[in-house]
């Protein structure tokens, strides 16, 4: 397996498909990878010369925000957010939907498992 900026790509997929195993490279920028370094992007990853991986890693050093360094940058930009006490940053801050879903209903992937909170009494339960 190449392994290009501390993550492993897999052997047999087409070179392009390899590359979205980074964080921060869709398919678009992994086509326009291929087309930047010269290669094809249906070519396997295992038929890549060492020389076109160092070219890779060149390249992805430093014309690309990707990896480690993407995700601190997401997690600087959320810090701010909740440190300016703005609208955004609190709803980050309680776990809530932050582009203005609805959340009576649904939002369970931002919001978690349901805890069900005991409902009221009964009206049978009130006359004795």
């Amino acid at each position: 397996m190449p392994r290009v900026q501390g993550v492993d790509i897999p052997n047999n997929k087409a070179f392009y498909i390899s590359l979205t195993y980074l964080y921060g490279i869709g398919r678009h920028t992994a086509i326009e990878i291929c087309r930047r370094m010269g290669v094809e992007p249906t070519t396997k990853a295992k038929d890549l010369s060492d020389d076109d991986i160092a070219q890779l890693n060149n390249l992805l050093d430093t014309d690309y925000v990707i990896e480690g360094q993407l995700r601190r940058q997401t997690q600087q930009h959320i810090a701010r957010l909740r440190e300016i006490q703005c609208y955004r940053g609190s709803r980050h801050r309680r776990g809530l939907p932050v582009r203005g879903q609805r959340t009576s209903t649904n939002a369970r992937t931002r919001k978690g498992v349901r805890k069900t909170v005991a409902g009221k009494k009964g009206v049978k339960d009130m006359r004795h």
